[in-house]
């Protein structure tokens, strides 16, 4: 008797393949992009980013509220320009009073830049010789080199005041246009044209990359900040260190840890510094402390940022590097969300 041939496996069937993009979405793609790099080429991500904010809060908080499901024309309109008012209330709020916090006696940022300086002139003996060389002798030469930093940089400092202002102004208009958009949406029920509706697409994946990046983004900072915390405030003082501008530290952990990879590094190098006052030891346990929580903060945003957008650590950081390269700080805050957004895109498309 003659065995029968095993018959192979059934070959699942292939996915029916997307259509061939339309010009019109093309065009969308084409705008998009260009309105995305005029955004970092006119300074204009405090206002993206407060419009984005705005339109994903009023949206996620609306959609917990029952009232606002069901209730239909001018009253829900009424009731969305409400939300929309307390949403730029709070976000308005939390930044002055975060420059308010900066400047207070408790918060003092100028305080602690002087008391690095203090830290780096008063340890100079406990410094290695090769890094002990590069820091100045006394008070007088470091203000000396300040002096010249600032002439140096004359332009740059004169203008930072007034770029930090002209950005609060911009994130304010950007999250009035955002509420404008959420109060819109809520009135128009006629059908958009196709090349409005394509522009619509990307405007809500480029939303959705925001809320998934941002939201996670502070998730990772608030935890950075809380181990922070419990370090500056119950673990080394368990050793008998206690460290000046603990509040001011704390602070700067949870504002710096908002933005990716550089954030982490700033705020460690002052928690360093500030460590170094009590003793060249306590700087060493600072600093192997903080490399501890910057592995696990590297793990959540492979953990946390990756899985949201479904990428590995090495293309966000190869995407921040890149961004960084062409755009400065403004590069490295808009790098992931970009990222998402263009990895939305392509994988809508099944390209990836």
């Amino acid at each position: 008797m003659v065995a029968k041939k095993s018959s192979p496996p059934p070959t699942p069937p292939a996915a029916a393949p997307l259509p061939r993009p339309t010009s019109i979405e093309i065009a969308s793609w084409i705008l998009a992009a260009i309105g995305l790099y005029l955004v970092l080429r006119l300074h204009l991500l405090a206002a993206l980013l407060g419009g984005l904010a705005v339109y994903e809060l009023v949206h996620l908080i609306a959609g917990k509220l029952r009232f606002l499901q069901k209730g239909r024309g001018l009253r829900r309109a009424l009731a969305v320009t409400l939300l929309s008012a307390v949403v730029i209330a709070v976000l308005a709020l939390i930044v002055i009073g975060t420059f308010a916090f900066f400047r207070s006696d408790q918060g003092s940022l100028a305080a602690l830049l002087a008391k690095m300086a203090d830290v780096l002139e008063k340890s100079k003996e406990q410094l290695p010789e090769w890094l002990a060389r590069q820091v100045p002798d006394n008070a007088a030469e470091l203000e000396h080199t300040a002096v010249a930093w600032l002439r140096e940089h004359a332009d740059v400092v004169k203008t930072l005041g007034t770029n930090l202002g002209k950005s609060f102004l911009h994130a304010l208009i950007g999250m009035i246009l955002g509420a404008l958009i959420s109060l819109h949406e809520t009135l128009d029920h006629g059908q958009r044209a196709p090349l409005a509706k394509a522009l619509t697409d990307r405007a809500e994946h480029l939303g959705d990359a925001f809320r998934r990046i941002v939201f996670a983004q502070v998730r990772i900072s608030a935890l950075n900040t809380a181990l922070t915390a419990t370090y500056l405030v119950v673990v080394l003082p368990l050793f008998g260190v206690h460290l000046p501008l603990t509040k001011t530290l704390i602070g700067v952990t949870f504002v710096a840890g908002l933005v990716p990879v550089i954030g982490n590094l700033i705020s460690n190098t002052f928690i360093v510094v500030v460590s170094l006052s009590h003793s060249l030891g306590a700087a060493v346990g600072s600093l192997a402390f903080l490399a501890l929580i910057h592995k696990l903060e590297y793990f959540l945003n492979a953990r946390i940022v990756g899985t949201q957008i479904k990428a590995s650590a090495w293309e966000l950081l190869l995407a921040i590097l890149l961004m960084e390269s062409a755009f400065g700080l403004a590069g490295v805050i808009a790098a992931p969300i970009y990222y998402a957004f263009l990895k939305a895109e392509l994988s809508e498309r099944r390209l990836i």
